[in-house]
Formats: structure tokens, sequence, C-alpha cells
């Protein structure tokens, strides 16, 4: 059974200076690690019990303590991330102060088998990012989605 999640994509400016607001995965396992580790803000959704918009806008506001921006909304579609992961992504055209992001957390064992649940931020950083720049950083299966923008 296919695992459902939607998220927002951020977009500012026009052209060659547009940028996307992206966020480094929190938790031990993307501590170290740049290069294929960001991610647009974005959860699980059940929809049977809410509709992808509202995942979509319930997930960002968790995931960075932010209201959603208001500004022209676009479905970009449902992607395959990975065999198991359906993503739908929502484009916002609008900008955001992030320096009062403040993130969730998630619960995880740490270390693995060590019986010790330690908490964790979703996201440990956001910035806005240039495309070219969030070509390399953004987790594999999300860096189509700048093709889209």
């Amino acid at each position: 059974m296919a695992v459902h999640s939607a998220g927002i994509l951020l977009v500012r400016g026009h052209g060659a200076s547009r940028e996307v607001l992206i966020g480094h995965m929190g938790g031990p396992f993307w501590a170290r690690k740049d290069e294929g580790a960001w991610s647009i803000p974005k959860g699980e959704y059940d929809p049977e019990a809410e509709h992808a918009w509202e995942a979509a806008r319930r997930e960002f506001e968790e995931e960075l303590g932010l209201a959603v921006p208001e500004g022209p909304t676009t479905e970009l579609g449902v992607f395959r991330v990975t065999s198991s992961k359906q993503l739908t992504v929502f484009r916002v055209a609008a900008d955001l102060d992030v320096t009062a992001a403040v993130f969730g957390e998630f619960e995880l064992e740490w270390p693995p088998r060590s019986g010790r649940v330690q908490r964790f931020p979703e996201m440990d950083r956001v910035l806005w990012s240039s495309i070219v720049l969030a070509r390399t950083r953004l987790v594999t299966g999300q860096r189509r989605l700048l093709d889209l923008i």
C-alpha cells in the first residue's frame, strides 16, 4: 500500500533570481550530510481523512512553526518519490522570513538498539536556496520539482 505525503514548494523571485525554501533534515542520520539531505516541508497524511492541501499546510506549520504565507498556489502533481511513497506537491509563490522558525520534533531510538529514545528536530535549519544549489541539496526524489516552477 502506498504511503501518501504532501508538501509545499515555496518559491520567491522571478527568472534567474528565483529561490526555493528548503530545510535540512534533522536527526543523527543527516547531521553530517549536505548534498541530498534537504527537503521541502512535507509529511504523511491519510487521503481518506484529509485533503492533500490541508495536510501540506499542516505539515509546513508543524515542521517550521510558521504559517504558510499567502500567495498564488498551484498543485504541481503527485510524484512517486520512493517505491512506496507518493508526494503531492503544491507550489506557493510568496516570501517568508524564516528567522523565526521553530522546528517540530520527532522521537527516535538513538543509538540504535540502545533502548534510549531521544527527540530530534524534523528540520534543523531552513533557508532560501538558488535553483542551482537546490538541485544538489534536495533529496533525489524531489529534484525534478525544480523543473516545474
